[in-house]
């Protein structure tokens, strides 16, 4: 069988959450760099993969998919020994749960604020500090619903790791370090998860840029 490829940028948050989900899957991939300052990503033989010019997209065997998260969820899906999606139905139920506030409560305003603080400027565009400030003050809110849940167990769904919580780790750091944010940190259970998250070993691999990753 031949080995996963997965097609991207070494250091865009979303090649860095399929790289993160196949460690923690313990997958090996070839990774193949998409250079999109020169518009590798809007070739028509690109565009032939990914019809929406984005990164990333991987080829399992022939098998093309490309959107992060429904990438992340056949990793887990098809190795399934990670356990990153529970299979016992209520506790699948709660990982839903966990995956559909992730997607409508935390992205918006955590997107909105990576595009004021890290998009703009890499555009050589000025941040807009008031729109930068207001949907960092909408997740701040969006937050204390996240404290609630993490007071009465260890992640999103329950006392295990899923899909849920990873899928946050490529976007809270920025928050961190180009919106010079504390908020990941502001509430004592949210602050406790988010550094457990952290300190994973599959975000860490990472740290200079996913990479081809044979072994484990």
């Amino acid at each position: 069988m031949a080995i996963l490829k997965l097609y991207g940028d070494s250091s865009s948050t979303s090649t860095r959450r399929v790289g993160t989900v196949l460690y923690e899957a313990k997958v090996p991939f070839e990774f193949i760099q998409i250079d999109r300052k020169k518009g590798e990503h809007k070739t028509p033989e690109y565009l032939e993969k990914h019809p929406f010019g984005r990164i990333p997209y991987i080829d399992d065997d022939g098998f093309i998919l490309y959107e992060t998260r429904a990438i992340c969820r056949y990793i887990a899906a098809k190795y399934p020994a990670c356990k990153l999606i529970p299979t016992d139905p209520r506790k699948n139920a709660l990982f839903e749960q966990a995956a559909s506030i992730e997607l409508c409560n935390f992205e918006p305003y955590a997107g909105a604020a990576m595009f004021e603080s890290r998009g703009k400027p890499r555009k050589g565009l000025k941040t807009d500090q008031a729109a930068l400030d207001a949907s960092l003050a909408a997740l701040d809110t969006q937050l204390d619903g996240y404290d609630a849940i993490l007071a009465k167990h260890k992640y999103l769904a329950g006392d295990e790791v899923t899909l849920a919580d990873l899928f946050h780790l490529p976007n809270a750091p920025i928050l961190e370090s180009h919106a010079k944010s504390d908020i990941m940190t502001r509430k004592p259970h949210v602050a406790r998860w988010y550094k457990d998250l952290l300190s994973r070993p599959s975000w860490l691999a990472y740290e200079d840029g996913v990479k081809t990753t044979l072994e484990y």
